[in-house]
């Protein structure tokens, strides 16, 4: 790029990095396989000692997520004004929880569904890869 050229450059983020950026956000994309096809929902979600939760309710995203528990998992902040924004990708395996224990410390962690509905069912998923990037804002 030449000095007159306004664009920042991407920033790659720390594991850490994105962990906290993680935890400051509820509404995330799951990216899951159905019929050899990608797709992918909004979830609300919860992020704690570098696992993913997600509530949901029965249906496609999570028999898909149950049936092929390879997934993937992002997070963004973007302000088109200014031109930045992050994003993080998680890369992990999906497991629906069953056990009593493990749902009732997956209700405890309060990840609150926005839409309306019975939303009793839990993935976890535990990442085998994080990365992100940050576009700072631009200087003038």
């Amino acid at each position: 790029m030449s000095e007159d050229d306004p664009r920042v450059t991407l920033e790659d983020l720390t594991s850490e990095e994105c962990w906290e950026l993680l935890a400051q956000r509820s509404i995330g994309r799951l990216a899951v396989v159905i019929n050899n096809s990608p797709d992918i929902f909004p979830v609300n979600f919860k992020a704690w000692h570098q696992e993913i939760y997600v509530q949901t309710a029965p249906g496609l995203k999570l028999a898909a997520a149950v049936l092929n528990p390879q997934v993937a998992f992002e997070v963004d902040s973007i302000d088109e004004a200014d031109h930045s924004g992050w994003s993080v990708v998680v890369r992990g395996e999906a497991t629906e929880l069953e056990n009593l224990d493990d749902l009732l410390f997956a209700q405890d962690l309060a990840v609150g569904p926005w839409a309306a509905g019975v939303k009793s069912r839990f993935l976890q998923i535990v990442p085998t890869a994080i990365a992100g990037r940050r576009l700072p804002t631009r200087t003038q």
